[in-house]
């Protein structure tokens, strides 16, 4: 007897309730943080929304994007399965939370001011920031694109595994470029 669960393996019914809802919870809190002024809450939702994001985009990218490849495509499209539904909010929430987290937090400490001597790598920081939202975009338009494929009663693999690649390696990317954003927020941090 099913009682409602999600059954996260055919991924046929309860999608919405696959999706990770907890993780809401960093741009509350971020709101909270603004609202209230409280640059220690901002400033833990910030770190703690880009460790997640980079995090997720290092893992995709250079462990699970490889293995994709080497495993059949049963396996994949089952993994794929599970796996994408769990990223459609996931991933735009860390984003959002890290990017809007720091540039408030760069306000806050004066980054953003003229004479800032820190300006420069703050402009580099939002530099990378928006190829990060831009690439992010992309990586959920084709993530949309699987959540559809997967609707379907014979979804296409051939479709699935290509929209999968440029997800992966988008992912690969980004993870890339936030590492050089953790070297920025590292200097920014202890000058």
């Amino acid at each position: 007897m099913n009682r409602g669960r999600v059954n996260s393996h055919d991924g046929t019914d309860g999608r919405w309730r696959q999706l990770t809802w907890w993780i809401l919870i960093l741009p509350l809190l971020m709101g909270v943080a603004v609202v209230t002024q409280n640059l220690y809450l901002l400033d833990y939702s910030h770190v703690l929304a880009g460790m997640l994001w980079t995090g997720a985009d290092l893992f995709l990218g250079f462990i699970l994007g490889p293995v994709l490849r080497r495993i059949t495509p049963e396996e994949r499209r089952a993994l794929v399965r599970y796996l994408v539904p769990k990223t459609l909010l996931y991933m735009p929430t860390v984003a959002f939370t890290s990017v809007v987290g720091g540039w408030f937090l760069a306000h806050a400490f004066g980054f953003l001011s003229p004479g800032s001597p820190d300006l420069a790598w703050v402009g580099v920081a939002i530099g990378v920031s928006v190829v990060l939202v831009v690439q992010g975009a992309a990586i959920s338009w084709n993530e949309w694109r699987i959540a559809g494929e997967l609707k379907r009663r014979e979804p296409d693999a051939a479709r699935i595994q290509r929209s999968n690649t440029v997800v992966f390696r988008l992912a690969a990317v980004q993870g890339s470029l936030q590492v050089l954003i953790v070297l920025i927020m590292a200097h920014l941090t202890v000058g």
